[in-house]
C-alpha cells in the first residue's frame, strides 16, 4: 500500500451554490461522503454498509398455472455474477430516505419505493445521488440506518417443552381468535414446526422473504424477495413424506438457520404454546449479508423494516383483520427522540385503529463484566453524555478501536446531538497523536486521511437537523479502501473527540456509536484476523442511560424491556432509556430470560430452544396486544400504550413511577385484556 502522507486533514466551508439546490445540503453527511467517493471505493464499501449494494440480477423463472402438479424439488440459490470495472459506477446502490417538498409520493430515480406522504424509501445509483438531490421536489436524502444483529443468547440447547402460561380469567377466552400477528425477523421462519400446526396445516397465511428467489410472486411495488403463500406451505407439509425431505426444504427461504430468531420469536408471539395461539401468523424475513455469501448483495437496513411494515398492514387490510407487529430488531443512529425517518415513518402507519407496533429496547444496557471473561460490555458502551459549562472550555470523549491482532475493516460510526442554542467545535485525535484543527459549526472534514496508518477521516458539523432542529457532530472512521491492495484496518487504540464550546447557553450533548456486529471476515495474515468489529466508548466516557435502540425511540411504538422472570429485575442487558428528549422509553418489561419456544429447522426431536434478550420479551407484548385488539379491534396504539402502562405492575422494590431500565413495570396480560374490554363503558354519576 501506497505510505500515506501525515498530514492534518483540511477544513471545508459549507456555502451553498447561488441559483441552484447545493447538494451537500441536501444529502445527509454520512450519504455526501460516500457520494464523494470513487467508483472502486464504493464496491468496497458494499462490503462493509448494509445500506450499500451491487445489484444482482435475477432471473427468475415464472410458474405455470399448472405449477400445483409440479414435481415440488428444492431450487438452489443462484450466485451472482462478478461485475465489470465498467459496470460498476451504475451498479452500487443506496437505500435511503427521500423527504420531498410536497405529497406526490414518488420521485425520479428512486427504484423500489415505499411511500407515505412526503417521505419515500427505496433504492438509488450512487452514481445518481447528485441528481436525485438536485431535483427541486427533493428537500432531504439520508441514508437508511444499519440493523443490529438480534444478538439473542441461547440459554438451553435442550429444555423441557414450553407450557403456556394461565394468564387468568375469562377475559383471555377468545386466545387471539380474529387477529393477524405480524413478525419482522431472520434467520427463518419454520412454517412447518408443532409450535404453528393446526389440523396438519400452518397458521403462516404469508412469508416475505425479503432476499428470496424461488417463487415469481413479489409483494406489489417492491423488484425484490418473493411471497411464499400458505398455499404453497401447506402443500410442502403434504408433500414431505412422499419426498422423505422436511417441508421447509421443499419451499424454501433465503435463510433457514438451525435454532432461528424468527422462529423463536413468532413462537412466543403466537405459536400454540404461545400468547396469542388463535391468531393468524404472517411474516417478513430480512435479508441478512453475511449468510447470503456475498455481503454486496442485500441490504440490512430500516428501509427494509419500513417495507415490511407496509407489507404487513396491507395484509390485514385485505384480510380484514387488527394486526399487532413485533420488531425484535433495531439500530443505533439518529437522535433517539423519535425524529429518525423509520421512526416518524412508523408514528404516522399508527393514527389508525387497530394497528400496533412492538419494538425490542436492545440489548446494549451493561456497561462492565460481571465475571472473569464475560465480554458482554462491549456491546453495551454505545452512549455518552454530558455537559460543556461555559464557551472555552471542552469535554474529551474516549472512543476505543480494538487491535491485538483484529484488524476493523467496519465503517465507525459517532454521532452527537446538542441543543440548537448552542456552538460546539469539534476536533479528533488517533491513536498515534495526529490532531486535527477545529471543526466549527458549518465545516467538515470529508474522506481525509489521518496519522500514521492512513484511517479515513471525515467529520461534520452540521446546524438545525431537519427532523428536529437540533445540532449534530458526525464522526467517522473508515478503513484506508485502496482498490487491488490489501485491506488494512481502522488504526486501533483510543481516539479522542474533543468538544469545545463557542457559545454556551445550554451546555449538554449525547451521543452514540453506530457500528457494525462483530463478524469475522478471513485472514489478512498468518497474525492478522480481519473483522467487522464493533468500537465501544472507554468506561469514563459511556454513560448508561439512554441506551436504547433509536427505532424503540418511537412516540406510538410499544419498547418492551428484558424481565428476568425468575430474578425478578431487569435483565442486565437490557437497554434503558430515556429517550434524548426525556420521554419515558422503554414503557415496559415483560418476560425475555430464558424463554423456551420452538427451535426452528432442527427436526421433530429436537423441537424447542430456550433464549434470552429483549427480542424474546418485544414478542410477549406483541401477543399481549393482539388479545387486546381481539378483545376490541377498534384500539388505537395511543389506547394500547396507555392501557399498557396504567395496568403494568411494578417489580418488587419499585413504585409505580417509571424506571429508566422496567419503565411502567412487568406486562399483565389479563388486566390488560380487562380493561381493554371496559374502559369505554360509561355510566352516569349518582344523584
Amino acid at each position: 500500500m501506497a505510505t500515506t502522507k501525515r498530514r492534518k486533514p483540511r477544513v471545508t466551508e459549507q456555502k451553498p451554490r447561488r441559483g441552484e439546490q447545493d447538494h451537500r445540503l441536501v444529502l445527509q453527511p454520512k450519504l455526501r461522503m460516500i457520494a464523494n467517493g470513487s467508483n472502486q471505493v464504493n464496491l468496497l464499501r458494499a462490503e462493509q454498509i448494509s445500506a450499500l449494494t451491487v445489484k444482482k440480477p435475477r432471473k427468475t423463472k415464472a410458474l405455470r398455472a399448472d405449477a400445483a402438479m409440479e414435481p415440488l424439488v428444492p431450487r438452489p440459490m443462484k450466485v451472482p455474477p462478478k461485475l465489470s470495472a465498467a459496470a460498476r459506477a451504475k451498479e452500487v446502490f443506496a437505500n435511503v430516505f427521500v423527504e420531498l417538498k410536497d405529497d406526490s409520493g414518488s420521485v425520479r430515480r428512486v427504484e423500489s419505493t415505499a411511500s407515505r406522504g412526503r417521505q419515500v424509501a427505496g433504492r438509488v445509483s450512487i452514481a445518481e445521488l447528485r441528481a436525485l438531490a438536485a431535483d427541486p421536489k427533493v428537500a432531504h436524502v439520508e441514508l437508511a440506518e444499519a440493523l443490529n444483529d438480534p444478538r439473542a443468547t441461547v440459554a438451553t440447547e435442550f429444555p423441557s417443552p414450553p407450557q403456556r402460561k394461565d394468564f387468568g380469567p375469562a377475559a383471555l377466552d377468545n386466545q387471539g381468535e380474529n387477529v393477524l400477528i405480524g413478525i419482522i425477523d431472520v434467520q427463518g421462519f419454520d412454517f412447518a414446526h408443532r409450535d404453528f400446526s393446526k389440523a396438519g396445516k400452518t397458521r403462516f397465511v404469508e412469508i416475505w422473504d425479503q432476499g428470496g428467489s424461488n417463487r415469481a410472486r413479489r409483494p406489489k411495488g417492491y423488484d425484490y424477495g418473493s411471497v411464499i403463500t400458505q398455499e404453497q406451505m401447506n402443500r410442502a407439509i403434504r408433500e414431505a413424506p412422499r419426498y422423505g425431505a422436511p417441508a421447509t426444504e421443499l419451499e424454501p427461504q433465503s435463510q433457514m438457520v438451525v435454532g432461528s430468531h424468527g422462529t423463536h420469536v413468532a413462537s412466543i408471539a403466537a405459536g400454540n404454546t404461545g400468547v396469542c395461539p388463535k391468531a393468524e401468523i404472517a411474516a417478513v424475513l430480512v435479508a441478512m449479508g453475511p449468510d447470503d455469501g456475498d455481503a454486496r448483495t442485500s441490504f440490512y437496513d430500516s428501509t427494509r423494516i419500513i417495507h415490511a411494515v407496509d407489507y404487513l398492514l396491507a395484509l390485514a387490510e385485505r384480510r380484514g383483520l387488527p394486526i399487532s407487529i413485533n420488531v425484535s430488531l433495531g439500530t443505533n443512529g439518529h437522535a433517539h427522540d423519535g425524529s429518525s425517518a423509520p421512526s416518524r415513518w412508523i408514528d404516522a402507519l399508527l393514527t389508525a385503529p387497530g394497528r400496533a407496533v412492538c419494538v425490542a429496547a436492545g440489548n446494549a444496557g451493561q456497561e462492565r463484566a460481571e465475571r472473569a471473561g464475560d465480554q458482554g460490555w462491549v456491546m453495551g458502551r454505545i452512549h455518552t453524555s454530558g455537559r460543556i459549562p461555559a464557551p472555552g472550555l471542552s469535554q474529551d470523549v474516549g472512543w476505543i478501536v480494538v487491535g491485538n491482532g483484529i484488524a476493523d475493516v467496519s465503517e465507525n460510526e459517532l454521532e452527537f446531538w446538542y441543543s440548537s442554542q448552542d456552538r460546539f467545535a469539534v476536533s479528533v485525535r488517533t491513536p498515534d497523536g495526529t490532531w486535527t484543527r477545529d471543526v466549527e459549526p458549518g465545516q467538515y472534514i470529508e474522506n481525509e486521511p489521518i496519522g500514521a496508518g492512513g484511517t479515513m477521516l471525515s467529520v461534520y458539523n452540521e446546524r438545525y437537523h431537519r427532523a428536529n432542529g437540533a445540532n449534530y457532530i458526525s464522526v467517522y472512521l473508515s478503513p484506508p479502501l485502496v482498490p487491488g491492495n490489501r485491506p488494512t484496518g481502522v488504526a486501533p487504540g483510543l481516539w479522542t473527540v474533543r468538544l469545545r464550546g463557542i457559545e454556551v447557553r445550554d451546555g449538554s450533548y449525547h451521543g452514540w456509536i453506530e457500528r457494525d456486529d462483530p463478524r469475522p471476515l478471513g485472514m489478512q495474515s498468518e497474525n492478522q484476523q480481519l473483522w467487522n468489529f464493533p468500537s465501544f466508548f472507554e468506561e469514563r466516557a459511556n454513560v448508561d442511560r439512554s441506551s436504547i435502540g433509536s427505532l424503540a425511540c418511537g412516540h406510538a411504538v410499544v419498547a418492551v424491556a428484558n424481565l428476568d422472570e425468575l430474578n425478578e429485575k431487569v435483565n442486565i442487558t437490557s437497554s434503558q432509556g430515556p429517550t434524548r428528549d426525556g420521554r419515558n422509553k422503554p414503557d415496559v418489561c415483560a418476560p425475555g430470560t430464558d424463554v423456551i419456544a420452538a427451535k426452528g429447522f432442527a427436526g421433530d426431536d429436537d423441537p424447542w430452544i430456550a433464549m434470552t434478550g429483549t427480542s424474546m420479551a418485544s414478542p410477549h407484548v406483541a401477543g399481549v396486544i393482539g388479545l387486546m385488539l381481539s378483545a376490541k379491534p377498534t384500539l388505537t396504539a395511543a389506547q394500547i400504550l396507555g392501557l399498557l402502562r396504567r395496568t403494568a405492575r411494578p417489580l418488587p422494590g419499585s413504585d409505580y413511577a417509571w424506571r429508566d431500565d422496567a419503565g411502567y413495570g412487568r406486562v399483565v396480560p389479563a388486566d390488560a385484556v380487562s380493561e381493554a374490554k371496559t374502559f369505554e363503558h360509561r355510566k352516569e354519576v349518582p344523584r
